[in-house]
């Protein structure tokens, strides 16, 4: 018997005379996810991603939990594979599915049948396998509307197929398939999750933390690189881009009016992405910010935080409650990380009484007592890069 993994393509199929390059995307991103799990062979056909072991020693398992995580999957399904023979579709249902057929008491068959070829059509090959099982398994009854277990038959091309219900992969795009954008990375809920869902629209990430040493520690950068390792599974390979923001904040605190300590930090942010997303080729910025969160998470706070760059930024959390964000953080393994006790550097220094509403005229007017483009540059220059991912 021979198993394969089935990997159902998503928004991909929809994509007209670009499809080719979205799928050879994903299969590109497939095959890097379970380069380090085994030996596979991954190919496409008839909407349809296939992943086989190509030797003994392929881990099935490992690699099934792997292509969940790869965005532009949408349904996955275990499968075992046959010749396109009906009483050897019966055979292999009754065997690869044999413990899951004695744990229910009702069932049904469904199938596809792509190889029109095939001299039963898909109602004639269900009503055949169903009749057999039902025959080679007593205890079942063949339920329409509402079963315990659906057995799932495909014939294509190649080979039949049968497999049980299929699980929900990540969706979404392949990453790499559009455009790369930087990330802002803290040690927050908000970040990672910001992350993930722009990731999840096909964009490669470059993440950016601003590291605030002594005042914040190494155990909260690492906290933020192994953020930056949990999100691989689902962004790829990344690299983490690690802004010393010391001198900054510092500044901030010596020459600004305390009330605007935050919004003026958030503006060096903006600038030092902008530069940042320039050298690497990015198009836009990718902030976890929710509307009406935080006092710098205002329309007007935003607004001036936003007025120093000319790239967009996309805030793919705006909308969204708090608890629909902690759901997600969880879901996707980054939860406990990010509220472990280690502070970032929005901590530091804050404000008392923030200013809410501000008029972008007047923050300029109280940021103009530093040097912005000095500090900025030092800033760039004194970057660090940590490959994130295998």
């Amino acid at each position: 018997m021979k198993e394969i993994i089935l990997c159902k393509l998503g928004e991909i199929v929809l994509k007209g005379l670009n499809r080719k390059s979205f799928e050879q995307k994903l299969l590109s991103n497939l095959r890097h996810s379970l380069y380090s799990l085994g030996n596979y062979r991954v190919w496409c056909s008839q909407s349809t991603v296939y992943i086989e072991p190509g030797d003994d020693e392929a881990d099935m398992d490992a690699a099934f939990e792997a292509a969940k995580k790869v965005f532009g999957v949408i349904k996955l399904s275990r499968a075992a594979a046959c010749e396109k023979d009906k009483d050897a579709i019966t055979e292999l249902a009754k065997s690869y599915l044999r413990d899951e057929l004695m744990r229910v008491k009702t069932f049904k068959v469904e199938t596809r049948r792509s190889d029109k070829r095939f001299p039963l059509t898909s109602i004639e090959l269900s009503q055949y396998v169903g009749g057999e099982l039902a025959e080679a398994f007593p205890h079942l009854r063949a339920e329409m509307h509402e079963p315990e277990l659906v057995i799932h038959l495909e014939v294509r091309d190649v080979a039949a197929y049968v497999h049980a219900s299929p699980v929900d992969g990540a969706g979404g795009m392949p990453v790499g398939s559009n455009g790369v954008a930087v990330s802002l990375l803290s040690g927050g809920i908000d970040s990672p999750v910001s992350s993930f869902m722009i990731a999840k629209r096909g964009v490669r990430l470059v993440p950016v933390h601003f590291f605030s040493f002594p005042y914040t520690s190494e155990a909260a950068k690492e906290k933020v690189i192994e953020l930056a390792r949990l999100l691989t599974p689902y962004c790829g390979k990344m690299p983490l881009l690690v802004v010393p923001f010391t001198h900054i904040q510092e500044e901030i605190r010596d020459k600004c009016p305390e009330e605007y300590f935050t919004l003026i930090m958030r503006r060096f942010m903006m600038r030092i992405a902008e530069r940042i997303a320039e050298a690497q080729g990015a198009k836009a910025i990718v902030t976890g910010e929710n509307l009406g969160q935080v006092a710098s998470q205002t329309m007007e706070a935003m607004a001036s935080t936003q007025a120093v760059i000319s790239l967009p930024v996309l805030q793919p959390l705006i909308g969204m409650d708090k608890e629909e964000i902690v759901r997600l953080a969880r879901r996707i393994g980054t939860f406990e990380t990010s509220i472990l006790p280690y502070e970032d550097c929005c901590t530091v220094f804050t404000p008392r009484h923030p200013k809410t509403h501000p008029k972008v005229e007047e923050v300029a007017r109280v940021e103009s007592a530093m040097d912005i483009d000095t500090l900025v540059d030092e800033a760039v220059a004194g970057v660090e890069r940590i490959m994130v991912g295998r």
